[in-house]
């Protein structure tokens, strides 16, 4: 518009050399003015690059610096691509090395093998993060919110699954403490089995019906449980009553009798089984010897500390009390309608179910025989006349 203004204004009469110098003149005043009002409203954007900045720049240009800085920053982004893909195969190599010695690590300390897998999965996956972390910061791609992706991902994970988390957690801390293991009768709330199998989120046992019960690990890790396998003996306990007016030592001389009869029952200290340590060999100050000079420091040091370990255990041992193993039948109580007497005694594990029953069965035969009656519930009416 500006432009037309400016024609309609030029005399028409005047010569043509003239009037193309006025046209010129216009254009760049034009020119002029419309590379101004650009600059003041779009100062850094693509609009300010009118025609004649673009001639001026592209007049000005250096093609020179311009290659040699392109040379720069492709050579830069190799060295960085290379840089990259050796420190992937270095970390990777290195990842690597840790997973086996992690790996035998666990299986010399004995780790059961659904832990081994798990902590050596998540060994390797976090070992491999930070190593694509940092490959990506070689490259020079900002690495902070790769992180910050990853970190609320996991806050959301976490709190989506925080029964399922507490679960495994509840599964690695059984795992590495161990209260119980496969094949071991526990007890725990109405829940009655033998452990069949220990997973990161539950523990399947069976119980003497063969029913299948599982159970979550993160109620197990936090409650109270009782394992009735821990110890390789247990005591067995009877209650039996006897009538008022029945002679307790005979009952007592009856039930010893029967206990001693009895192979399964421990009768004196003597016949408590204790696993011995397998004693050191005589060839083993031969391969001290040809162990290196540091190998035998660190094996003498690490025998200081095997010793010191014993020592301790043996202190903590006797300040234990002792079970007294002898079978023992005693006066429990005066009841209402009979005299009960407790009778104990101390069996293998494997033999509980079997002297309970046996003894039961045996009392039971025995004692009338003897003189003893087992009394019923009676009451003593007294009428007045």
């Amino acid at each position: 518009m500006l432009l037309d203004k400016i024609l309609l204004q030029m005399p028409m009469a005047a010569p043509d050399t003239v009037a193309a110098n006025k046209i010129k003149e216009a254009t760049n005043v034009v020119t002029a003015q419309v590379d101004s009002l650009a600059s003041q409203l779009h100062p850094d954007s693509i609009a300010a690059m009118t025609p004649g900045k673009l001639v001026d720049k592209f007049k000005y240009l250096d093609v020179g610096s311009l290659v040699t800085s392109l040379s720069n920053q492709v050579i830069s982004l190799a060295l960085r691509i290379l840089a990259a893909i050796l420190i992937f195969y270095i970390g990777k190599f290195i990842i690597n090395k840790v997973y086996s010695l992690a790996r035998a690590v666990m299986v010399r300390k004995g780790f059961e093998r659904s832990l081994t897998s798990f902590l050596l999965s998540f060994i390797k996956m976090t070992l491999l993060f930070l190593l694509i972390i940092t490959v990506i910061g070689v490259l020079g791609i900002e690495t902070s919110s790769f992180i910050a992706i990853f970190a609320s991902a996991g806050v959301a994970i976490g709190m989506a699954l925080s029964g399922t988390l507490q679960n495994f957690a509840g599964g690695v801390l059984i795992l590495l403490l161990k209260p119980y293991k496969v094949g071991e009768y526990i007890e725990f709330g109405e829940f009655k089995g033998t452990v069949k199998e220990i997973q990161i989120f539950h523990t399947i046992i069976n119980t003497y019906n063969n029913d299948r019960i599982v159970i979550p690990n993160g109620g197990l890790a936090t409650s109270s449980l009782k394992n009735v396998s821990a110890e390789p003996y247990h005591r067995v306990e009877w209650r039996v009553g006897i009538s008022y007016g029945d002679d307790v030592d005979v009952a007592r001389k009856t039930v010893l009798d029967i206990l001693a009869a009895d192979e399964r029952i421990v009768h004196t200290d003597a016949d408590i089984k204790e696993t011995e340590k397998p004693q050191e060999t005589s060839q083993q100050p031969e391969q001290e010897e040809k162990l290196s000079w540091w190998r035998r420091i660190f094996h003498w040091h690490r025998k200081r500390i095997e010793q010191w370990n014993e020592t301790q255990e043996a202190q903590l041992a006797a300040l234990v009390p002792k079970p007294n193993y002898m079978p023992s039948v005693n006066v429990e109580s005066l009841d209402d309608s009979q005299v009960t007497l407790i009778v104990r005694a101390w069996t293998e594990i494997a033999n509980y179910w079997g002297v309970l029953y046996d003894v039961n069965e045996k009392i039971y035969k025995q004692l009338p025989q003897h003189g003893i009656h087992f009394p019923f519930p009676q009451v003593d009416v007294h009428v007045n006349s």
